[in-house]
């Protein structure tokens, strides 16, 4: 999974994202602008593969991992409505979701671009300028229609005039300001729109910067912006993004009684990936085979074959069955053997629909 971190320039992006990944990225000289993202990656917090490592005792534990890629500030000219193009559009299209960061804190020694802090109308902003980024890709890609349209037979001709009417249909609500992921598509609507990357498309979390001395009405900052932030591929998190990189260079105990002290109950790493995880309608099931446990990612419902191709492409290819325990069931038991004794260790054939939390060793034949 890869999330792309967006947000205006002083938002304290950067510095989120040496929070998430204890990267040690130049947060004053990168927030100047530049084409090349910082991109570094996050092991994926989870109580249940430390619980299976106990268990099992193998040589290496491997948690899932998420990649994040924090782009380049925007450029002049952003929040005028020209949308983003070049580099920053082909970064921030590859992403299986966006992460805005929004400014809330107050700081002289920062100020911000626009003069002011305020975080509702900077998120109106961001959102604006991805839609104008989409309704950019539509005028283009309508363009090439009508011309093609000139000598196109049937059946390209229907084709096109299908491709046509939806693209109109999806620029009607996006000037209402309906992003696409919130337009009511088909299945094969989506898969023919997939193509063109178009970042309202994507899930989008909004991660609000704020102070230190904000931490004890985070709640409160969360319900005052809630409005701007609706609909169920669109969520929120508050956080303090200077205090997190802090916290991110000590140890995790030492890290874990000072958030403890703070007030501050879950890191921003956790808060963010269980988000994203909800957003992307993804799930972690866990393997223990060769002297090694391991959480692997995969979307909801994915069938057992597709989810022993995420290990490798031979079993997918020579899949046979599935021995699959549920995590819960598996510590009530203590061991895979007991679990096989009380019935609890089932055999599933290729059609199984991987769940969260799923123990399963994946047999195969190449």
């Amino acid at each position: 999974m890869e999330i792309g971190i967006i947000g205006l320039p002083k938002s304290g992006k950067t510095t989120l994202f040496n929070a998430l990944t204890r990267g040690k990225a130049e947060t004053a000289a990168y927030s100047a602008g530049g084409s090349t993202p910082n991109i570094g990656v996050a092991k994926v917090p989870d109580a249940r593969l430390q619980k299976l490592a106990e268990m099992f005792h193998p040589r290496r534990t491997v948690p899932a991992e998420i990649r994040f890629v924090d782009v380049a500030a925007f450029p002049k000219g952003f929040g005028k409505g020209e949308g983003i193009g070049g580099q920053l559009l082909s970064h921030l299209s590859r992403a299986d979701a966006l992460l805005f960061v929004v400014r809330a804190f107050e700081d002289v020694s920062v100020p911000h671009v626009e003069n002011s802090v305020d975080a509702k109308r900077d998120m109106i902003t961001l959102n604006m300028e991805l839609a104008f980024s989409d309704l950019a890709i539509q005028e283009r890609r309508l363009e090439r229609i009508l011309s093609s349209l000139k000598g196109a037979r049937s059946p390209e001709r229907e084709h096109l005039l299908h491709e046509q009417a939806l693209l109109d249909r999806i620029k009607s609500s996006l000037e209402r300001d309906v992003p696409v992921r919130e337009q009511k598509l088909t299945a094969d609507e989506w898969k023919l729109i997939s193509n063109y990357q178009f970042l309202t498309a994507k899930p989008l979390l909004v991660v609000v910067n704020i102070g230190e001395g904000q931490l004890l009405r985070s709640a409160e900052v969360e319900r005052e912006l809630r409005s701007v932030c609706s609909g169920p591929h669109c969520d929120m998190v508050v956080v303090c993004g200077k205090l997190e990189m802090e916290l991110a260079g000590l140890g995790e105990e030492e890290a874990a009684e000072f958030r403890q002290s703070m007030g501050v109950a879950v890191s921003a790493l956790e808060q963010v990936i269980r988000h994203s995880y909800r957003l992307l309608g993804l799930v972690s099931f866990f393997t223990t085979a060769s002297d090694e446990v391991k959480a692997w990612t995969v979307p909801l419902n994915t069938p057992a074959v597709r989810a022993a191709g995420k290990i490798h492409s031979d079993m997918e290819r020579g899949f046979i069955r599935a021995e699959v325990v549920g995590y819960d069931d598996l510590v009530r038991c203590g061991s895979i053997a007991e679990a096989r004794k009380r019935g609890l260790l089932r055999l599933e054939g290729k059609n199984y629909l991987v769940q969260d939390g799923d123990v399963i060793t994946f047999l195969f034949n190449v």
